[in-house]
């Protein structure tokens, strides 16, 4: 036995089934040391702070 679709899916019925695969957009927050935008829970790109502590040195 193969894996084969017993009836031909009409392009309705796949564009439905595909219709939540859309993008959300980036979620961004303020840093909480220097206030640049940043994604959560990540070193900020601008200072190099994670939670208020130096993490790493930003040039």
């Amino acid at each position: 036995m193969s894996i084969c679709p017993k009836n031909k899916s009409s392009k309705g019925r796949r564009d439905k089934r595909r219709a939540n695969w859309k993008m959300n957009p980036v979620n961004l927050v303020k840093c909480s040391k220097c206030g640049a935008l940043m994604m959560p829970h990540r070193v900020c790109k601008a200072c190099g702070a994670y939670n208020k502590k130096e993490v790493i040195s930003v040039d």
